[in-house]
């Protein structure tokens, strides 16, 4: 009783509410346990408002963040480039990015220079991030750079050359390798449900 009293004064809710139990809405239900859920909000803000301009990226992306050229980014298993506030995203060229990688607030994702001598140009480049990695607030990922599986890059760095070994601890501006992760201690996880960005795979 108290429930539909609710909704009787929040009709907005009920109308979510029944909206969500469409079958196009599996995200939000099948994505409840990933480290990144998708949120009925964050689509609406997204796809419906366009807040942010990021109505072409398939996969959900905060009003704060930018992700340029979503057509050129591959994204992998609960990987949502620009799911915290504060992201810039340029696929002017190609990024690629594997399952389960989780992306912090304020990361900066280039996949293009200027050209120094007319700085309209761009020179697109491509960026390639394992499976398993953690890039800390703040980081920015340059062109040209490869982290291999299981790559934590410390919060603020600046990676301007690739891990591609990956099982590391990067950190600085430029960033350097500062620890060795024990490949037998790294856990393959995977969700039963599993979605790549808004759509079930």
């Amino acid at each position: 009783m108290n429930k539909l009293f609710f909704y009787i004064k929040h009709p907005l809710q009920l109308v979510v509410r029944l909206i969500i139990l469409l079958p196009y809405f599996n995200f939000i239900k099948k994505t409840s346990d990933y480290q990144c859920p998708i949120t009925f909000k964050m689509w609406f803000f997204q796809k419906i408002l366009n807040i942010g301009d990021n109505r072409k990226a398939n996969w959900p992306v905060h009003f704060t963040s930018k992700v340029v050229n979503p057509k050129n980014i591959t994204i992998g298993i609960d990987t949502n480039p620009g799911y915290m506030g504060g992201c810039y995203i340029q696929g002017i060229g190609k990024i690629i990015i594997g399952d389960y990688t989780q992306i912090g607030p304020r990361v900066s994702i280039i996949s293009a220079n200027h050209d120094i001598n007319d700085t309209r140009i761009h020179l697109p480049e491509k960026v390639e991030i394992g499976k398993y990695c953690w890039l800390g607030a703040n980081s920015t990922i340059l062109p040209n750079v490869i982290l291999g599986d299981f790559t934590i890059v410390g919060a603020g760095s600046v990676v301007t050359k690739s891990f591609s070994e990956g099982y590391c601890v990067i950190a600085g501006n430029p960033a350097r390798k500062i620890k060795n992760i024990s490949p037998e201690n790294c856990i393959r996880y995977e969700y039963e449900n599993k979605f790549k960005g808004y759509y079930k795979i």
